[in-house]
């Protein structure tokens, strides 16, 4: 989607946004490739809404999917149930927003909630937070800002994922994308990060070729091709050289493991 706009000014656009800069919508977030792997759930009657908002939390390295109503909402989350936030309006078909937020968290209590809509109304916000919303945003609305509160409450419920993993001499720093072993810098490129960031994230357990392909490239299924074991050699090449104790090892027709020998 693309606009012209003046520095520092904010500008109409045919979708409820604004915008404050000429590159901060397309600016990655540097805390956001701390999350690979996350997924979002936009639940949203405007599908062009729904379908920018998707395209730019994918600049994120976020996975999304969007449903329309209410209904589709908890079918989907029944379906997956593998959100790391969910993003809804109070206007929904079938399902009001209110009436979702207080069924969601009722099945999800830790799944983050977070409200985009066109209602300002202060008894209309007491309400969402009362029914279990965790953050409220109005349109129009700066699109900086909502990557910024996205980021906030995912991080803030990502407490399972620490910023530092190790497994013998290999430490991963999410904060500051830095893989080191024995004070060896690895030079990973943003995908074999992500990689190395699952297999970090399951160390002491084999991890499918499936579940990377999920993870890391954000698609369901059994990989029809062998991406995921090209990118699997990238890293195991990289972290363990000749001499070092081997700590990636293949899982013979499933996937493969990050351990100590």
């Amino acid at each position: 989607m693309q606009a012209n706009v003046l520095p520092n000014e904010v500008v109409s656009n045919p979708l409820p946004i604004s915008f404050e800069g000429p590159s901060t919508s397309r600016t990655i977030h540097p805390q956001f490739t701390a999350l690979p792997g996350r997924r979002i759930l936009i639940v949203d009657e405007d599908a062009a809404l729904a379908a920018f908002l998707r395209s730019e939390l994918q600049e994120q390295s976020l996975g999304v999917d969007i449903v329309h109503d209410g209904e589709q909402a908890l079918a989907m989350l029944e379906a997956k149930g593998r959100y790391n936030l969910m993003m809804l309006p109070l206007n929904l078909p079938k399902i009001d927003g209110m009436t979702l937020i207080g069924r969601v968290r009722a099945l999800h209590p830790r799944l983050p909630l977070l409200v985009l809509t066109a209602s300002a109304r202060v008894e209309d916000k007491v309400a969402a937070f009362k029914s279990g919303a965790d953050d409220y945003v109005t349109k129009p609305f700066s699109l900086p800002e909502l990557l910024a509160r996205v980021h906030a409450l995912m991080r803030r419920n990502s407490g399972a994922i620490p910023s530092c993993s190790k497994i013998g001499d290999l430490t991963l720093n999410r904060e500051e994308r830095r893989a080191e072993r024995n004070g060896r810098r690895i030079d990973l490129t943003p995908r074999e990060f992500a990689i190395l960031d699952v297999m970090m994230r399951n160390a002491g357990k084999p991890v499918s070729r499936a579940t990377l392909l999920d993870e890391v490239w954000n698609m369901s299924g059994e990989p029809s091709t062998n991406i995921v074991d090209v990118y699997m050699k990238y890293v195991r090449d990289k972290v363990d050289l000749p001499g070092e104790r081997r700590l990636t090892h293949t899982i013979r027709g499933f996937g493969y493991e990050l351990r100590e020998a």
